[in-house]
C-alpha cells in the first residue's frame, strides 16, 4: 500500500513539474492563432486589390513564395531544421491562399501516387486534387481551365525520363510553373496486421522490380500481381485482408492500411522529378530555372555550335536530354535546363543568339529553382 501511495505522490509531483512549462505553451499556441488570424485577413485584403485590378493570374504566386522560404530559412534559429519550418509554412501558405480563391490541381492519379504527394508537397493539402489517368489528360485538364494547376513526372533518377511527358511539353501552350523532387520510398501495406497472413501482393511492374530483393527474402512464395498504378494496386488490396499492396505511405495513411514494411525498395536513394505546370509564367525570383526545347539540324557540330552561346555568357547547362525528332527524321531535339531567368540581360542575349542556329526554339518555362 505504502508503494502505491509513494508512486502516486511521485506522479503527481511528475505532473506538477510538467505544468508550468504546459502553461506557457498554451499561451504560445493562443498567440500563434491570433497572429494566423491577422495574417488570414491581410491575405484577404490582397485577393480583394488582386480581383480589383483584374490581374488574370493564378493568385498564386510561386515567386513570392520562394521569398518568403528564403527569408525564413535566413532567420531561423529555432531548434526546428529548415524541412520543418517548410512543411509548416507550406499548410499556412496553402490554407491562405484558399481563402483568396479555392485552388484545383489537376494530378496524375489515382490518389495516393508519388505524383499526389508531389502536389502536397508543393500546393498544400488546402487545395483541391483531382486525379486524372493520363499524363496527357493532366495537359489538358489544365490546358481547358479545369484546373489551376497540373504535377506530372519528367524524369526518375533509376528509370530515367519520362518521355510522354516530354513531348507534351513540346506542343502544349501551358508553361513550366515549377517543380519539386520527390525521394520514391515503398511500403508494403495492407488491411492485415501480420506479414504471415499476406497470400497476395498488388505492385505496379516497375515497383515490383524495384522492390526486388525484399520480396524475394521475405515473400518469396506469394505472388505478385501486376496492375497500372501504385494508387490501383491499394484499392485492390483494400476488401482482401490477405492481400498487400506495395504503395507511398501517403496511401496507407488515406485509405488507413497497417504497414508490414517500411521502405523495401531495393535502392535506398531513388528520387522522381516532378513538374507543376500553368497557363501563367511565375514571377522572376533571385534562383531561377529555364527550360528549353530547341530543334536542330542532325549534322557535324550542330551540337558544339548549340553550346557556344551558353558558353560566352558564362550561363550554366544543369540538365541536357536529346531525342529524335518525331516529325522530321533529320532533325534532333535538345532539352535543356540552364540557370537564370530568361528576363537576365546574359539570357536575353544567349537567347537571341540560340534562334540563329536553330530551326524552332519553345521556352518552355522560367520559374523558381525549387531550395533544398
Amino acid at each position: 500500500m505504502c508503494r502505491i501511495l509513494l508512486k502516486l505522490l511521485s506522479n503527481l509531483s511528475f505532473m506538477k513539474s510538467l505544468e508550468p512549462y504546459r502553461c506557457e505553451i498554451d499561451e504560445i499556441d493562443d498567440q500563434i492563432l491570433k497572429l494566423l488570424s491577422r495574417r488570414a485577413k491581410a491575405v484577404v485584403e490582397i485577393g480583394v486589390i488582386k480581383k480589383a485590378n483584374g490581374e488574370r493570374i493564378n493568385l498564386h504566386t510561386a515567386g513570392r513564395e520562394a521569398e518568403i522560404f528564403e527569408r525564413l530559412f535566413q532567420n531561423n534559429h529555432s531548434l526546428y531544421p529548415n524541412e520543418a519550418i517548410r512543411h509548416v509554412f507550406r499548410e499556412i501558405m496553402s490554407a491562405s491562399l484558399c481563402l483568396e480563391s479555392p485552388v484545383k490541381v489537376a494530378f496524375l492519379g489515382p490518389e495516393g501516387t508519388f505524383t499526389h504527394l508531389a502536389g502536397l508537397r508543393t500546393l498544400g493539402s488546402s487545395a483541391e486534387y483531382v486525379a486524372i489517368w493520363s499524363i496527357d489528360g493532366v495537359f489538358h485538364e489544365v490546358e481547358r481551365g479545369g484546373a489551376h494547376f497540373g504535377i506530372v513526372p519528367i524524369e526518375n533518377s533509376t528509370e530515367g525520363l519520362t518521355n510522354r511527358t516530354r513531348n507534351m511539353l513540346r506542343d502544349t501552350t501551358l508553361t513550366i510553373y515549377g517543380e519539386v523532387s520527390q525521394q520514391i520510398t515503398h511500403h508494403l501495406v495492407s488491411k492485415s496486421a501480420t506479414l504471415e497472413d499476406i497470400t497476395t501482393v498488388y505492385a505496379h511492374p516497375q515497383v515490383t522490380e524495384q522492390c526486388r530483393k525484399w520480396l524475394g527474402e521475405n515473400l518469396a512464395h506469394v505472388p505478385v500481381i501486376n496492375v497500372a498504378s501504385t494508387g490501383q494496386a491499394t484499392e485492390r488490396s483494400l476488401n482482401n485482408p490477405t492481400a498487400a499492396a506495395i504503395a507511398s505511405e501517403l496511401a496507407a495513411s488515406r485509405w488507413n492500411l497497417n504497414v508490414l514494411g517500411y521502405q523495401i525498395e531495393d535502392c535506398l536513394n531513388d528520387y522522381t522529378h516532378f513538374l507543376v505546370l500553368s497557363k501563367t509564367m511565375p514571377q522572376r525570383t533571385r534562383k531561377s530555372k529555364t527550360s528549353l526545347m530547341i530543334e536542330t539540324r542532325d549534322q557535324p557540330a550542330a551540337l558544339s555550335e548549340l553550346f557556344a552561346p551558353f558558353t560566352s555568357q558564362g550561363i550554366r547547362v544543369t540538365n541536357i536530354a536529346f531525342h529524335r525528332s518525331l516529325t522530321n527524321a533529320t532533325h534532333n531535339v535538345v532539352f535543356l535546363d540552364i540557370e537564370g531567368h530568361i528576363d537576365d540581360e546574359p539570357m536575353t542575349k544567349t537567347l537571341a543568339e540560340l534562334k540563329t542556329r536553330t530551326t524552332r526554339m519553345k521556352i518552355l518555362g522560367s520559374y523558381p529553382t525549387e531550395e533544398t
